[in-house]
């Protein structure tokens, strides 16, 4: 399994949101809420409309059936808003624009292959490699940390970890200090 980074530079997101703004407002909101939730991408695929028309995000995490609750970030409030006028409250936030050839269905969520091709095309705009779909949950990760070394308990808490050392070296922290040192030498 490849291991993926976060992206540490903020000048870098705010490059990578504003070139996905561009060229499409789901993937735009995609990414947004990823870097603003540090929910995983299984997660993000199952929100449904209905789900962030208030300030807050409550879901059942899928992988370990926690209950979260995330703020949605004022940032990107209007622009949300924007998105889902017009859309059914049961309809996905994210939703594939393709229908399914054997079955015909519409509406479904986007794919994780969807995600991680959205990613990775806005990520080589920019130069960046080792990204994946856990990019956006270690960025989060990543600069709250940097926010306050004092989150790194939340940040556990968070991403169910049982050992600082794991949540770091998750997040990248370890990594950033290694490279520090070595250019030190």
């Amino acid at each position: 399994m490849n291991v993926v980074q976060p992206i540490r530079d903020p000048y870098v997101i705010e490059g990578i949101k504003s070139y996905l703004k561009i060229r499409s407002m789901r993937n735009y909101l995609f990414f947004c809420f990823g870097i603003y939730s540090g929910l995983r991408v299984s997660d993000l695929r199952k929100l449904r409309v209905w789900m962030v028309k208030g300030t807050h995000i409550n879901i059942e995490e899928q992988k370990n059936r926690h209950q979260k609750r995330f703020i949605i970030h004022p940032k990107i409030r209007d622009d949300l808003d924007k998105f889902i006028s017009g859309k059914r409250d049961d309809e996905f936030l994210f939703a594939s624009r393709q229908v399914k050839t054997k079955s015909q269905l519409r509406g479904l969520p986007i794919d994780r292959s969807t995600a991680y091709k959205m990613l990775n095309e806005a990520a080589s705009q920019f130069n960046l490699r080792e990204i994946g779909c856990h990019t956006m949950r270690k960025t989060w990760g990543y600069h709250l940390y940097l926010q306050n070394p004092h989150n790194l308990a939340l940040l556990m808490e968070m991403f169910g970890h049982s050992d600082q050392t794991i949540t770091l070296r998750y997040i990248g922290i370890t990594q950033t200090m290694m490279d520090a040192q070595i250019v030190m030498l």
